[in-house]
């Protein structure tokens, strides 16, 4: 077994070695659940009269005296996957489908013997076998056996999503819960998934969603079990490479391809989106500095110089652009990528991902989550209304659903295990962003105010974009597009935030002036905020870090050249190394209005959420008073 980096080579030789095991289970086990109730289902079709059967699979494993009774009711997978159609002859997919369930099963026991001979494990079974077990063993002994059969049934559902995830398309289907997870060894475990996704199989009858939802959830369920099981340190911390299928294995992650979807929305032209300029600014940088992501090295040069925007917010009110603006980067990014070669996958986490399923909802997110970040493709994902999505913690009005999608993307974008390779970005969008967790909030990196058409210039420009060229209607006094410019735009609106705008911040502003003067030390810097923090206890250390990131990323305020994008030979293939010593080149020095206005940015988008997530109790509480006041009016006249 050869070991390059961090990987361990699982050689085909090994993997095919389990062919015969794989197919014989795929021909017919005989299984009674022990968990799961089964459902009345019609049995797998028989095969013609005179088609030769393999034997039924009966486990070899040494130590394991187990006995099986031949049933009539014995799972025949093969049969069940060809009788879903009238065909007499299997189709392309299922002989496709079939291949890879029996490739997932050979790689799923071939990673179960490896785990087997370097724990132990087939040297306690040799002796259970032989009835020499000692005493002192049977609890070791029972923890390798449950914990091999998790190891087995999270590769074989991993490997079964991976090798056949290109085959999926647009139709789903809900299963539920997987409930046969078996652990005494790891063949009942695959026993036991063989027949729940026969059941499956044949109550829905749609084949490939039906397997790959059903390897997801496997893979879900397996995961949670394997949290508190022990025994598991020698298959988590090593990492296996099937080199024939570009597959990783790295404990109970799920592997993903490197391709995106076909990503079907209507792309909008920077030129087509109006005000806005430094939310729009911002987003046409990102688009281009995402596009700077090393596939080799698995890292942007943009993050490890600390001016990467991983996650963040664009707020305003209903009708000011959010939706343009996501139109308008998932197209700038589309279109580079294709320009480079790189996969790329634009996913969106919307409202109806909220599940009435206990830890469902979890478990879309985290699917969401990891499928932006998965470090093969370039990756950009939304969440449309977060104020409707992830409830605020402790509040009464949110769902278990939504408090579970809130923990979620916590942990994913500011937790102790988050990795920002730069290859993504996250955007949370709200039209009310005071409803949002005030922690998960402060996960947002970076603020776009999304505030729309603003000065009469951008009225006439939006006016005359929307109704396009089908009208006779002179232009007038205008210079069209012109206050577009985005260069010009960009620098009035950072220079707008030289000082705060919103009350409560200024206030804090002029008490500063007055004490100390102008704000050009770090000393004065450091005071305002602590005079911020004051306040507005919210405003923590994390905000702190996200003004300085937001800094960094105006340090690295570099236009990269267009003809960067459409010659990949310019800059995007380049090495990481040669990328890195180009951006460096371009770096600007940090200065004082640089911070300040990036402190009063983004000071100003908390107050902003402060003043309105107050003014919107209050109201609350007022309309609570009337109407009881009215109601109390109208029963003392009812009852007079």
């Amino acid at each position: 077994m050869s070991q390059t980096s961090d990987q361990m080579e699982l050689r085909e030789q090994d993997i095919v070695a389990y062919y015969a095991a794989a197919l014989s289970m795929l021909e017919g086990v005989d299984h009674v659940p022990r968990i799961a109730k089964p459902r009345e289902l019609a049995a797998a079709p028989e095969r013609s009269p005179g088609i030769a059967r393999g034997r039924r699979f009966r486990s070899t494993t040494p130590g394991l005296v187990t006995r099986t009774v031949a049933r009539a009711e014995g799972v025949r997978l093969i049969d069940r996957i060809e009788g879903l159609d009238d065909d007499a002859l299997p189709t392309a997919e299922e002989a496709r489908v079939l291949q890879g369930l029996r490739r997932a099963l050979a790689i799923a026991l071939a990673v179960g013997a490896q785990f087997s001979e370097v724990t132990g494990l087939d040297a306690l079974k040799r002796d259970n076998l032989a009835g020499t077990l000692a005493a002192a063993s049977r609890t070791e002994f029972t923890e390798l056996l449950a914990a091999e059969a998790l190891a087995v049934l999270g590769v074989f559902a991993n490997a079964t999503a991976f090798l056949l995830g290109d085959l999926a398309g647009e139709a789903t289907v809900e299963l539920g819960e997987v409930q046969e997870i078996l652990t005494e060894n790891a063949p009942l475990a695959l026993h036991g998934a063989i027949w729940e996704l026969d059941q499956d199989l044949a109550l829905h009858g749609q084949l490939v969603p039906t397997v790959l939802a059903f390897a997801e959830q496997l893979m879900a369920k397996v995961a949670l079990r394997a949290q508190n099981a022990p025994r598991l340190g020698a298959f988590t911390d090593a990492h296996w490479r099937v080199e024939a299928d570009d597959l990783s294995i790295r404990g109970f992650e799920p592997s993903r391809k490197g391709h995106g979807g076909t990503l079907s929305m209507a792309f909008k032209k920077p030129n087509e989106v109006v005000g806005n300029h430094i939310a729009k600014y911002q987003a046409m940088k990102l688009a281009k500095m995402i596009m700077a992501y090393d596939f080799d090295r698995k890292l942007n040069p943009f993050a490890e110089l600390g001016g990467f925007i991983f996650t963040f917010m664009g707020d305003g009110a209903p009708g000011t652009g959010k939706t343009t603006l996501i139109q308008m980067m998932a197209g700038l990014i589309h279109d580079y990528a294709q320009v480079a070669g790189y996969p790329f996958r634009y996913q969106n986490f919307s409202i109806d991902q909220i599940d009435s399923y206990q830890g469902k909802s979890g478990q879309n997110a985290r699917a969401f989550v990891d499928n932006v970040l998965d470090p093969s493709v370039i990756g950009f994902g939304t969440i449309d209304d977060i104020d409707q999505i992830a409830g605020k913690r402790g509040d009464r009005q949110s769902s278990a659903g939504q408090q579970e999608v809130t923990a979620v993307f916590m942990e994913a974008f500011a937790g102790a295990n988050t990795v920002v390779r730069g290859n993504c970005t996250f955007g949370m969008f709200s039209n009310f962003p005071e409803n949002v967790d005030d922690a998960l909030r402060q996960r947002a990196g970076a603020r776009f105010l999304v505030d729309g058409p603003q000065t009469r210039a951008d009225y006439i420009d939006i006016l005359g974009l929307l109704l396009g060229r089908g009208h006779d209607i002179p232009l007038g006094d205008h210079d069209y597009m012109a206050a577009q410019e985005i260069k010009t735009a960009v620098a009035a609106s950072f220079a707008s935030h030289g000082r705060p705008s919103e009350d409560g911040l200024v206030a804090v502003w002029e008490r500063m002036e007055a004490r100390v003067g102008s704000l050009d030390t770090i000393a004065k810097l450091g005071s305002y905020l602590k005079a911020i923090q004051e306040a507005d206890p919210r405003f923590t250390g994390r905000a702190i870090k996200n003004i300085t990131d937001a800094v960094k990323v105006r340090a690295l305020d570099v236009e990269l050249p267009d003809a960067w994008m459409e010659d990949p030979d310019l800059f995007l293939w380049k090495p990481y190394d040669a990328k890195m010593a180009m951006l460096r080149e371009m770096t600007q020095p940090i200065t004082v209005d640089m911070v300040l206005q990036e402190i009063n940015r983004y000071a100003d988008s908390e107050f902003r959420y402060a003043d309105k997530s107050d003014e919107v109790a209050i109201e609350g509480a007022v309309r609570d008073m009337e109407r009881m006041e009215e109601a109390k009016r109208r029963y003392m006249e009812r009852n007079r």
